[in-house]
């Protein structure tokens, strides 16, 4: 018996979201549709292809085929309507990307104006945001990582190397004191990440840089740690792409304690030769190209 495409469309969203509410909601159909098109797809396919919990819906060994199966359909459906339109030609449609906060908001949001200029009909979202994106789960179309997967069909490469060093603003020099010796940062007032809100381990620095000393005041969010070294509050490593432009901000022992860490842009198998992602990717990698001292460069 052909299989009904709609059915595996039914199956892909309960494993991307993991609960039949979730899907039913992004697919505006209700509860028992999702669940009735998925005990039809497991009759035709003989297999179960989710292990009910109490959590949600866990893919079983046949779930996860199926739901590759339906990624590369979804994939080619996808493709075949931009070639059909003409959306290949004139890059029409909507791309995500997926960023840190630091990176999204600081560097490519201010730089995204002359790709929307030059492509009218495309729609961009940009996602800045500490935390990991799912391109399995369409979460993004392309996401900057701290780091490459190690598993799943993600093509991954390197953007750039970038710098971090620690940072005060003058004022609050002015009111601690100079930091001329790592012993001075032991009354310094650290800032820095909430360890168990880390969303990967590439931003845990701050115990190897200077161990035994905790972070003051934390935050999940760069941008207000960055936010909090420019009101005088303490000390924070920061990017130096987005500490350099920060005028009253200090280096703090630059040539003695200096982080370098590397972004890497990802797209899914499956996506990364539509012409609006690539499009989109190529800008990225350009305006990084044409900046990367921005990244690099003492502070």
């Amino acid at each position: 018996m052909p299989l009904d495409w709609n059915d595996l469309q039914f199956c892909l969203a309960v494993a991307r979201d993991g609960t039949v509410s979730a899907a039913a909601k992004k697919l505006g159909v209700d509860h028992a549709t999702i669940i009735r098109r998925i005990d039809r797809l497991e009759r035709d396919l003989g297999a179960k292809l989710f292990a009910r919990r109490k959590t949600g819906y866990e893919l079983t060994d046949a779930g996860r085929r199926a739901a590759s199966m339906a990624e590369l359909i979804e994939s080619q459906i996808r493709g075949g309507h931009a070639e059909i339109s003409g959306d290949a030609a004139r890059l029409a449609g909507t791309v995500r990307v997926g960023a840190p906060d630091g990176f999204g908001s600081f560097f490519l949001a201010p730089r995204l104006a002359p790709l929307a200029d030059r492509h009218p009909e495309l729609q961009l979202e940009l996602v800045a945001t500490a935390r990991l994106f799912s391109l399995s789960k369409r979460e993004a179309d392309i996401a900057i990582s701290l780091a490459l997967p190690r598993e799943g069909r993600i093509f991954g490469r390197k953007l750039v190397d970038y710098h971090l060093y620690l940072y005060a603003s003058r004022d609050y020099l002015a009111r601690h004191g100079a930091i001329a010796t790592r012993d001075d940062l032991k009354t310094a007032r650290l800032i820095g990440y909430i360890p168990e809100l880390l969303f990967t381990p590439e931003l845990d620095y701050l115990p190897k840089i200077l161990p035994g000393l905790p972070a003051q005041f934390r935050s999940a969010n760069l941008i207000a740690q960055l936010n909090a070294v420019l009101a005088g509050l303490g000390v924070a490593v920061l990017p130096r792409f987005m500490a350099k432009a920060q005028e009253t901000l200090v280096p703090i022992l630059p040539d003695d304690i200096a982080v370098t860490r590397s972004f890497y842009l990802l797209m899914h198998a499956d996506g990364r030769d539509f012409p609006q992602v690539r499009a989109v990717a190529d800008h990225i990698y350009a305006a990084v190209e044409a900046e990367k001292a921005l990244f690099l460069d003492p502070p």
